[in-house]
């Protein structure tokens, strides 16, 4: 026999059976009544005319109240509603339907409200009465409570939603490693679609080199253990490796058998590379920190002075030199300084534009940092002395600074002074001198001065500046 068969026959025994039962109940049988008033299944008797004839209390839980027998018609409820939420008059219930047509109705559902406002979704099960003589003397229905069944449905599409709508790739198992759900976030990470993985190993998505993990992680999900935010890497469907944290846990039966697993990836791709530059960030601020240091240490060494307040500000106006350079270093990102910017920054306080006492002229060049720290301390030096001794300590006199930036051959820096006092070659050298001739050492440059009676002429060189010139001659007044 068929299962259809085995249930039609079924569900006709059963029918059979509820209608003897209100058979006997219309007709006053006590012992029926009893029965069906102990039974947790809502049942109620109508006369031929739709008249409410008998409840049992189950029924009366199910309504919230108790309505009056023989004025309460088709059914006792306080109001019914189709599952859509659409008002169902109670003449058109399917009680109603049954008793008009004298058909037993299947397959429906309602709702109830009750008094107090609550909405009871049920199944009703109304069936037309016939005496042994098929006189039709009323009917019978049985209510089914589907609330729990309901709740169950609408936290089962709750959870769907959450799964489908997930930015994780959320994907079920067997216990043998067979892919058994896949999500929509699953198939934008993996690149593979749900039909295309289902009924296939996990294993697809984990690199040939990592293939030992699985084993491992289903050991462990036998054992019932859970694996959380295991960082890992997997394969997409193009070949490509993909960061993603792990976490696993134990599907079980009703009998609390493991019988698969339930695996979150999330994609940590972004993290992974944000933790890359931290690091990568963390070490040239380091090595750049340590620059700066060994370079504020070694000004600090070679700077002399008459005075404790001379070799104060002597070392201020060094250090000041070195921040305003890293901060044209921020501003590209540490690619470097440009040469113009840091030139036109460190005479800014003694050139005005108006009268042009400062001409600075060359072409624009990046310089690396190093250099351009070396530089930016030459040129500090140099505008000190003129505005202490030499063209910049007067009126009429000005400073002229220029440099070449061939693609092929070092930097060269030139420093002209005219219109200054009358001055000559120092006795002895001066202490901003070393500080220069040390630093541009480092660099392998070369620095010489000219003391011509008009003004200083001083011209820096600086091999492998490591950047080609980026744009035309520029030549700006400040």
């Amino acid at each position: 026999m068929s299962e259809q068969m085995r249930l039609g026959k079924t569900d006709a025994s059963a029918e059979s059976l509820l209608a003897r039962t209100g058979e006997a109940t219309l007709q006053g049988d006590d012992f029926f009544r009893e029965l069906v008033n102990s039974l947790p299944a809502a049942v109620y008797t109508t006369d031929p005319a739709g008249g409410v004839t008998y409840y049992n209390e189950a029924a009366a839980q199910l309504w919230g109240h108790r309505p009056e027998l023989g004025k309460a018609a088709w059914c006792g409820s306080w109001k019914l509603f189709w599952p859509d939420g659409r008002p169902l008059p109670h003449d058109e219930c399917p009680m109603a339907v049954a008793i008009k047509e004298k058909r037993p109705v299947r397959g429906l559902e309602a709702v109830a409200e009750r008094p107090d406002g609550l909405r009871v979704p049920f199944i009703p099960y109304p069936t037309p009465i016939f005496n042994a003589s098929g006189v039709f003397i009323g009917a019978v229905n049985m209510l089914v409570d589907i609330s729990e069944r309901k709740r169950a449905e609408q936290s089962k599409r709750f959870l769907a939603s959450i799964i489908d709508s997930s930015d994780d790739a959320i994907i079920s198992k067997d216990i043998n490693g067979v892919i058994t759900s896949w999500n929509r976030a699953a198939e934008r990470l993996f690149g593979y679609l749900a039909e295309e993985v289902i009924g296939k190993p996990i294993t697809i998505i984990i690199p040939a080199d990592r293939q030992d993990e699985e084993p491992v992680i289903i050991e462990r999900i036998r054992r019932g253990e859970r694996i959380d935010h295991y960082e890992t890497v997997r394969q997409r469907k193009n070949g490509s490796l993909i960061d993603v944290s792990l976490s696993v846990s134990a599907i079980r039966d009703e009998a609390g058998r493991v019988v698969g697993a339930a695996k979150i990836a999330r994609d940590i791709t972004e993290r992974k590379r944000a933790e890359r530059q931290m690091t990568a960030l963390a070490q040239e601020a380091e090595h750049r920190t340590r620059n700066i240091l060994a370079t504020v240490s070694a000004m600090v060494q070679l700077s002399r002075a008459e005075s404790a307040d001379d070799l104060k500000r002597a070392i201020q106006g060094r250090i000041r030199a070195l921040a305003n350079a890293h901060t044209l270093f921020a501003r590209s990102r540490w690619a470097g300084a440009e040469l113009h910017d840091l030139v036109t920054q460190e005479l800014s306080p003694y050139g005005q534009s108006s009268d042009g006492r400062a001409l600075v002229e060359g072409a624009k060049c990046l310089l690396e940092p190093n250099k351009a720290q070396t530089l930016a301390v030459a040129v500090h030096e140099l505008a000190t002395n003129a505005a202490k001794y030499g063209a910049l300590s007067i009126p009429g006199g000005k400073v002229r600074v220029e440099w070449t930036c061939p693609s092929d051959g070092p930097l060269t820096f030139r420093w002209i002074e005219q219109g200054g006092p009358r001055v000559t070659a120092p006795e002895r050298e001066g202490f901003g001198t070393r500080v220069m001739e040390t630093m541009l050492r480092q660099l392998q440059g070369t620095i010489e001065f000219d003391w011509q009676t008009d003004g200083l002429r001083c011209v820096l060189t600086v091999p492998d500046i490591g950047q080609r010139p980026i744009s035309p001659l520029l030549g700006t007044r400040t």
